[in-house]
């Protein structure tokens, strides 16, 4: 395809060569035309008083004549200017012309490629079968752009594939709370004179019922709320210590519920340079996350230390094993293990996603460990660096 069209361009370009050729010698007849008959005694006399001397010599027989010769100082300085005139002339039409034709060039080259492109995007097509041998690095840069756009739209499908069965789980499971709730509630509105223990009993129940309906309920609006909002750090110097430390307090109600104890492990004066209720909204996410899924009457230990760089801060829980194949997959959107499903520690699956997301934005990173039932959340940070006395 490439190579025909290469050849008609360059047949075109030979034919406007042999025209542009043939207008100049027929513009050169037309100038000695003019110069030889129509402009033949003007053009005499102007030459004839400027490049032309007369002199006056006698012949054998000693008769004077006037002799006429060229002035060749004039005649070189005209010849020169005629031929700088010409050259400058027959310069500036080749890089007009070769301006054009670059132009014309560029702009078909522009179209042809747009026109691979759109074709290689579109159909299933090879590089190779739409790309010729010239362009080969275009091949190559578009193949992995096309890979790369693959790959996200593969990654967008399953994405919107786990958010609709999310739905569909949660639209069934909100359907068993409510009918309980209202089955107790028309028990206790109909028995008037239910003994007070029963009716405790029924209370409780619904009551744990409802609370699970709205647990249900919050998670759609977290679907809804993340698919919303957009991140912005305010950022100051966080002392992280505290801020753990802090967070297992606040966290020992859902611990002991659990049978569950934190073992907090850090080092003193530990600083980052973040946005504190983004960072709290992470560890709060992970430690919620470890709780739900760790053994009951088992240790959770969160350890904070300084690497050479990066803050590393862990947390590690004693559960079922995560397959190595699903652990990357912990902080796409709307991922939940297989057994969330059938429990109640299963939220929407946005959790360690927002997690994800906030500590990229520090410019950090978050990935998560498992082997022989323990588990372990990493979350690497930027240092703070205090700058010594004097710097």
């Amino acid at each position: 395809m490439r190579s025909d069209s290469y050849r008609e361009a360059e047949r075109r370009r030979m034919i406007k060569m042999m025209a542009a050729a043939a207008a100049g010698i027929f513009l050169c007849f037309v100038l000695y035309d003019l110069v030889d008959r129509v402009w033949n005694g003007v053009f005499v006399d102007w030459f004839t008083d400027r490049y032309m001397t007369w002199s006056i010599k006698k012949d054998a027989e000693g008769v004077l004549h006037y002799v006429w010769q060229p002035a060749w100082p004039a005649v070189k300085r005209l010849l020169f200017r005629t031929l700088l005139a010409a050259v400058l002339t027959v310069c500036g039409i080749v890089y007009l012309e070769s301006r054009t034709y670059a132009k014309k060039q560029l702009q078909k080259s522009i179209t042809d490629t747009a026109e691979m492109v759109r074709l290689y995007m579109t159909t299933q097509r090879e590089a190779g079968e739409v790309f010729p041998k010239e362009y080969a690095e275009v091949s190559v840069q578009m193949a992995e752009i096309k890979t790369v756009m693959q790959h996200h739209e593969q990654v967008m499908r399953e994405e919107a594939a786990r958010k609709n069965d999310l739905i569909t789980y949660l639209a069934h499971d909100l359907k068993t709370p409510l009918t309980s709730v209202i089955g107790y509630l028309s028990l206790l509105d109909e028995a008037r004179d239910m003994p007070a223990e029963q009716r405790a009993k029924y209370v409780h129940v619904a009551l744990d019922k409802a609370y699970r309906l709205e647990k249900l309920t919050n998670e759609f609006f977290e679907i809804t709320r993340y698919n919303l909002q957009q991140v912005i750090l305010e950022k100051e110097t966080v002392d992280l210590t505290f801020m753990l430390t802090q967070m297992a307090d606040e966290f020992y109600p859902l611990l002991q519920a659990h049978g569950n104890e934190i073992r907090l492990q850090t080092e003193e004066e530990m600083t980052v340079y973040g946005d504190p209720d983004k960072l709290a909204r992470v560890f709060q996410n992970i430690l919620k996350n470890a709780i739900a899924y760790s053994y009951e009457n088992t240790e959770i230990v969160v350890q904070a230390q300084n690497a050479e760089e990066m803050l590393r801060i862990s947390f590690q829980n004693r559960g079922r094993t995560i397959p190595k194949q699903k652990l990357d997959s912990l902080f796409e959107k709307f991922f939940r293990l297989d057994e969330a499903r059938n429990t109640n520690t299963g939220g929407a699956g946005l959790g360690l996603a927002i997690a994800k997301d906030i500590v990229v934005l520090h410019g950090g990173r978050i990935y998560a460990e498992s082997e022989k039932e323990v588990t372990a959340f990493v979350v690497e940070l930027p240092r703070v660096r205090l700058k010594a006395h004097g710097e």
